[in-house]
C-alpha cells in the first residue's frame, strides 16, 4: 500500500510530480483530469469563505451589542468560538497553499486575517503541521498526544470540557506559545486584535472585544478539542500509514457546523488524501470517493455524537 517516493506534506507531490503513495490509491478511482478538478483554486470562493467567517462574528457581536443579555452572550460566546475555529482552519488552508490561486494571497490572508486574530502564526502552525501530514499513522505524528489518550472515562472527558470551559485551558495555550516562541509570536495576535478592538470602539462597543476573549479563552478551545479528536482518536488503526485507517471523516448536522465543523474541516480523511484540495471541493471529493467504493471500512461517521461516544468507556 505504501511505497518508497517521499511526498512534499503541503502539497502531496513527489519529486518528479507524481502523487504520493497514498494518493496514487486515489488514482485508482480518480482520472488525472479529476484530480486537477478538485486541485483548482478559486479567489472568489477562498474570499467568500473569509468573508462568511467575518460576517458570522460581525454577526454574532452585533447581537449582544443589541441587547446584552445571557440569552444573546451565550450563543454569541458559541458562534464566536466555532468562528475563531473557523478562522484557525481557514489558516491550515492558506498553509497548504489550499484556499488561493497563489502563495502570496494565501500568505498574507492566512497570516493576517486567519491566524493573527486567532493568537497563531501561520509560519511556526505549519512548520509542525507539515510534520503531521508526512508521519501521521505513526509514532513519530508531533499531534499524537491530542489523540492517543482516547478513549477515556466519561468523567475524565468532563474535567477536560471543565478546564476548557473555564478558560483554563485557553491560559496554558498562551504559555505555550510563548514557551514555543516567546514575544515574536505574539506581535501579529497583538497588532490583529488592537485592529479589531479599534474598531469596535469606533463603533462605540469596545467591551465586546471581552467577550472575542471569552470566546477564545473558552468555546474555541472546547470545540478545538473536539474537532482534533474526532479526526484521529478511536479509528481502526491509529498507526497504520493508510489514511482510511488512521484518519476518520465525520458527517456533520448543521447545528455542528455552527460548533464542532466549520469549513468543512470535518473531511479530514479525504484532507490526507490530497492535501491541496480547496476546503470549498472536499464534499464533492467525498461523493465521488463514496460512490466509487474506495473508503470500504474507513471510518466515515453519522455525526459527532457518533464520535463522542467513541471518545468515552464507563
Amino acid at each position: 500500500m505504501v511505497g518508497s517516493l517521499r511526498a512534499d506534506p503541503l502539497t502531496g507531490e513527489t519529486p518528479d510530480g507524481l502523487q504520493s503513495s497514498m494518493a496514487m490509491t486515489v488514482t485508482d478511482v480518480l482520472t488525472r483530469e479529476e484530480i486537477a478538478a478538485l486541485h483548482r483554486k478559486s479567489d472568489l470562493r477562498g474570499l467568500w469563505s473569509i468573508a462568511v467567517n467575518w460576517g458570522l462574528i460581525a454577526a454574532a457581536l452585533a447581537l449582544v451589542a443589541w441587547r446584552p443579555h445571557p440569552l444573546t452572550v451565550i450563543p454569541a460566546l458559541v458562534l464566536l468560538g466555532n468562528r475563531q475555529l473557523g478562522l484557525a482552519v481557514l489558516m491550515h488552508d492558506c498553509g497548504h497553499r489550499a484556499l488561493f490561486r497563489t502563495r502570496a494571497l494565501n500568505r498574507w490572508v492566512g497570516s493576517w486575517l486567519c491566524a493573527a486574530p486567532v493568537v497563531s502564526d501561520l509560519d511556526a502552525y505549519m512548520k509542525k503541521h507539515a510534520k503531521h501530514h508526512v508521519s501521521a499513522g505513526s509514532e513519530d505524528d508531533p499531534d499524537l498526544d491530542n489523540y492517543r489518550p482516547y478513549a477515556v472515562s466519561k468523567a475524565s472527558f468532563r474535567r477536560k470540557i471543565l478546564r476548557d470551559l473555564t478558560g483554563r485551558t485557553g491560559l496554558r495555550t498562551l504559555v505555550s506559545i510563548w514557551r514555543g516562541g516567546g514575544a515574536r509570536l505574539f506581535v501579529r495576535p497583538l497588532i490583529a486584535n488592537a485592529v479589531l478592538f479599534g474598531v469596535l470602539w469606533a463603533l462605540g462597543r469596545p467591551w465586546l472585544w471581552l467577550l472575542w476573549l471569552g470566546a477564545w479563552l473558552t468555546t474555541n478551545m472546547l470545540f478545538a478539542r473536539i474537532r482534533q479528536a474526532a479526526e484521529h482518536a478511536v479509528v481502526p488503526d491509529l498507526f497504520d500509514p493508510d489514511p482510511r485507517k488512521h484518519t476518520r471523516t465525520t458527517l456533520p448536522r448543521l447545528w455542528e457546523r455552527l460548533t464542532l465543523a466549520p469549513n468543512h474541516v470535518n473531511f479530514h480523511l479525504e484532507h490526507h488524501l490530497l492535501p491541496t484540495v480547496p476546503p470549498y471541493r472536499l464534499p464533492a471529493m467525498h461523493r465521488i470517493l463514496r460512490d466509487r467504493g474506495f473508503y470500504g471500512e474507513a471510518e466515515i461517521v453519522d455525526g459527532y455524537r457518533t464520535v463522542l461516544a467513541k471518545l468515552t468507556v464507563s
